[in-house]
């Protein structure tokens, strides 16, 4: 609480004297805080990956990696997602190349719906390894067992 009544200099008459006190109590922003980072922390993983796509199950291992991937997203219709945007084939490269520079050693990630043709996967592949990135990753569901 902000305020405060001071009960140790009581007066003569018996009443208790009002003195203000120049403390902030934190308790309540410090709750909201703290619920406000478990929410975040609990969305966030879940916020990383924005383009629905049914992806195909192989049984390949999980890749551990600390920093975030760029993901290119191709949907069943073949419309092309780079993170959440969504670009036409020929964006490919200049927009790859204005967020990590060309040939970067930057990591990206095709995410292709079930249904997507092998060819448009190859022909999306082919056109991210031309411009010089070398860690392309195919991303796949864990098969059910």
């Amino acid at each position: 609480m902000a305020g405060g009544v001071d009960t140790s200099s009581g007066t003569s008459n018996g009443r208790r004297r009002f003195k203000p006190s120049a403390e902030i109590n934190v308790t309540p922003f410090v709750d909201v805080m703290l619920v406000l980072l478990i929410v975040f922390m609990v969305s966030a993983p879940l916020l990383t990956v924005g383009v629905e796509v049914d992806l195909p199950d192989t049984e390949a291992r999980a890749m551990t990696t600390s920093e975030e991937p760029l993901t290119l997203t191709i949907q069943r219709d073949g419309t092309i997602y780079l993170m959440e945007t969504e670009i036409g084939f020929d964006e490919i490269g200049p927009r790859l190349q204005a967020i990590s520079g060309a040939g970067s050693d930057a990591r990206v990630y095709i995410r292709a719906d079930d249904g997507v043709a092998y060819g448009e996967v190859m022909r999306v592949m082919a056109r991210v390894s031309s411009l010089g990135y070398a860690n392309i990753g195919l991303v796949t569901d864990p098969a059910q067992r």
